[in-house]
């Protein structure tokens, strides 16, 4: 018996206008000869993926899905990181966010928003259609900027912040429920929600909605010194994906957590590919079995040093190294009595007296 599926890896970061990552029959292809069972699909790849099709043709969802098992894999999940980034963004990003949007919709917040809002529901969309049941996206950011209290944060502002960022996901959550699809929220610095006290305030103002689930990335708490172990026990019922990234932290008497304005390779806390840094994914996989875990362990290549292609080679080892098939007995079954209601009475000096 086995609950967790795997190795799947993300392609996000593997799409390019070079072969085999230029189109969706190739790269699966590719994904499957590296050893993989199942893609994660960035659904706003247009080489990969025409989300307006798959948001309402269940023909050409079939065809993906044949596509893909074709070549021996299957699709995971959506993922609408980027359209989400878009929900909500703080001015100070406008720029830097706008090339996540098609052209004509760059300077123009307010439509870039109206344009997110949209392809995420698309994404939601073609998730059912493709019979998927959850989805990964980012939450947006409008409370960033102000994550350090200096200067002094003024009472309200995080409060209305929130709020915002609430009210702007709400509809999108209903629409989920109306679907049959979790929005998987990946947890994320960058992001408002960024770690379980944020998260927790925005699920309160949703009103702990049973669509607004989390996507657990460990490497994300390595480089917030966060314990990612004992998040999996405050999160389980809410943990709905899972990333196989690994990180480490090394500080010096120079930099720490904040990382000097350094490029990745010379901060103090950089990602790494799957086993090469300080994640303790013995314990990540052992935790995941014991808590029913059903979703994919998903390799989502980042790594400072490593040749991408040999990381995502060297990450589908990694996680079926990691797999654990849930034993269908107890290791002590042997030694066992055999005992009725009676015999369990009696063991305990409460059978009958005369």
């Amino acid at each position: 018996m086995q609950r967790i599926k795997g190795p799947g890896l993300f392609l996000a970061q593997f799409v390019s206008a070079a072969p085999p990552f230029n189109s969706f029959d190739a790269i699966t292809a590719w994904a499957a000869e590296c050893s993989y069972e199942g893609v994660q699909v960035p659904s706003g790849a247009t080489e990969l993926i025409d989300l307006d099709r798959a948001a309402t043709s269940d023909g050409y969802c079939e065809e993906l899905r044949g596509a893909a098992e074709c070549n021996g894999v299957v699709i995971t999940e959506l993922s609408a990181h980027v359209q989400g980034q878009l929900i909500a963004v703080h001015p100070a990003y406008d720029i830097a966010f706008d090339g996540f949007a098609p052209e004509a919709l760059r300077g123009r917040p307010a439509a870039r928003q109206e344009w997110a809002v949209e392809q995420v529901k698309k994404t939601i969309d073609a998730s059912a259609r493709l019979g998927l049941d959850r989805m990964a996206a980012f939450s947006g950011a409008l409370a960033w900027p102000y994550l350090y209290p200096w200067p002094q944060r003024p009472a309200g502002l995080i409060e209305a912040a929130f709020d915002e960022l609430a009210a702007r996901w709400r509809p999108i959550l209903d629409h989920a429920e109306e679907k049959g699809v979790d929005i998987c929220f990946e947890i994320h610095p960058g992001e408002d929600l960024h770690d379980g006290v944020s998260f927790e305030m925005f699920l309160d103002r949703v009103e702990q909605h049973p669509r607004a689930r989390m996507l657990y990335d460990p490497s994300h708490y390595v480089l917030q010194q966060l314990d990612y172990l004992e998040n999996l026990d405050i999160y389980a019922e809410r943990i709905g994906m899972f990333h196989v990234k690994d990180a480490e932290f090394n500080p010096t008497g120079r930099q720490g957590v904040y990382g000097g304005y350094q490029s990745w390779i010379d901060r103090a806390g950089r990602f790494r590919s799957p086993g090469d840094g300080q994640v303790d994914f013995k314990a990540i996989f052992s935790k995941l079995a014991a808590m029913g875990f059903d979703g994919w362990a998903v390799v989502e290549w980042e790594c400072a040093l490593k040749h991408p292609e040999d990381g995502a080679r060297e990450g589908a080892r990694f996680v079926r190294d990691h797999m654990i098939r849930m034993t269908d007995r107890a290791f002590d079954d042997f030694a066992g009595a055999g005992t009725d209601r009676a015999a369990n009475l009696a063991m305990l000096g409460l059978g009958a007296r005369s």
